[in-house]
């Protein structure tokens, strides 16, 4: 023990004599709300401070300041100030930009002109609510990148992989599948065997979705006639009990339930197959939220439109918790955004076995 004690005291004395021949020192130049935040974080490591803060520019101040606690000059970026910086013993330059005071550009030139190494940011950085996420180029400018959940580009490359995968998995059980329902179909309403509609995608942009035609050719014009049915509030997805425009919806079984070939499709998810084309050419994820109609997304609100920041999938957190049984708008989009804000690809995996004991049990289908 008294060894142990003994040797940890040696190592401190090192990391300190370490710091103390390694420090680095750094000027401040910022606004003079941001001068004792900027030093406490600077120098975290109370015990053994790595930068040593030689002198302090304020560029919304014409005179010197004085800080309680603080030795460094605190001076106004003047000819003078420059000139000082100029003779001393400086590792670098850090520039904490407030929002309220211009950038200072003419600074930063003299400075690199000067061999001075320069750090900056900017206040609105380190906003808890505003993560900046991303260091990136756009076009000609250097940009920092904000968004609700950054994903690194590794993940998205393995989550594409994985697509990749069940899409050709897929699209093979597709064709399979495709033998047997086919004639069905097509007996039952002549035309063709799938469905092709306009659907919003990744960001709002539009794309064609495939699934197996489960309802009669008129299904788009008699929707409007049935809005008054719709289960899901403000129109903006729609749902009803029994849809009279399934194909074989007629058909009831002893508890007055429709159990036509479009009913079964439906209720087995067994429609949704021809979406696997769509997950192999990039326009659809496994897993993701439901893409939407044009109508429906002319009734988005900016809250809503945080669906639509990822790319549409199979299935989701909505299918995987409830499906059918889930008649709130906003309670989708909470599932969505929990998806977003929570994404991994264990959470991927998690929905996909889900909604597959949910597609098996048939819970919360229609």
């Amino acid at each position: 023990m008294f060894l142990d004690f003994f040797l940890r005291e040696l190592n401190k004395l090192r990391i300190f004599k370490e710091r103390s021949i390694h420090q680095r020192s750094i000027v401040l130049v910022t606004g003079k709300e941001f001068v004792q935040e900027a030093i406490h974080k600077l120098n975290y490591k109370e015990k053994y401070p790595f930068y040593k803060v030689s002198g302090i520019i304020l560029l919304d101040s014409d005179q010197s300041e004085t800080f309680e606690g603080i030795d460094a000059p605190v001076l106004p970026l003047n000819e003078e100030s420059l000139q000082r910086i100029a003779r001393a013993w400086i590792d670098g330059v850090f520039i904490l930009q407030p929002e309220t005071v211009l950038f200072p550009s003419e600074l930063m030139k003299l400075l690199k002109e000067s061999g001075i190494t320069i750090y900056y940011t900017l206040t609105a950085l380190y906003d808890e609510d505003l993560p900046v996420t991303e260091a990136s180029k756009l076009g000609k400018y250097r940009v920092f990148t904000n968004s609700v959940r950054f994903i690194p580009p590794g993940k998205l490359l393995i989550k594409r992989i994985i697509d990749i995968v069940g899409g050709i998995i897929g699209c093979i059980l597709t064709g399979i599948i495709f033998l047997f329902v086919a004639p069905i179909i097509y007996m039952k309403s002549p035309g063709p065997i799938f469905f092709t509609q306009e659907r919003i995608g990744e960001n709002g942009k539009p794309f064609k979705i495939h699934k197996f035609r489960t309802m009669y050719l008129d299904a788009e014009k008699r929707k409007k006639e049935l809005m008054d049915k719709n289960k899901v509030q403000d129109g903006l997805m729609f749902k009803m009990d029994d849809d009279p425009r399934i194909i074989g919806s007629e058909k009831k079984n002893k508890y007055g339930k429709p159990i036509g070939i479009g009913n079964i499709l439906r209720k087995t998810s067994l429609d949704e197959f021809p979406q696997f084309y769509d997950v192999l050419i990039g326009n659809m994820s496994l897993v993701g939220w439901r893409p939407c109609t044009r109508e429906e997304w002319k009734k988005y609100n900016l809250e809503h439109r945080i669906r639509a920041s990822m790319k549409p999938g199979i299935t989701g957190m909505w299918q995987a918790n409830g499906r059918s049984r889930i008649t709130d708008f906003n309670e989708v989009v909470k599932m969505d955004r929990e998806y977003l804000e929570n994404w991994s690809l264990t959470l991927d995996l998690k929905i996909l076995l889900k909604t597959i004991w949910v597609v098996l049990t048939c819970k919360g289908a229609e």
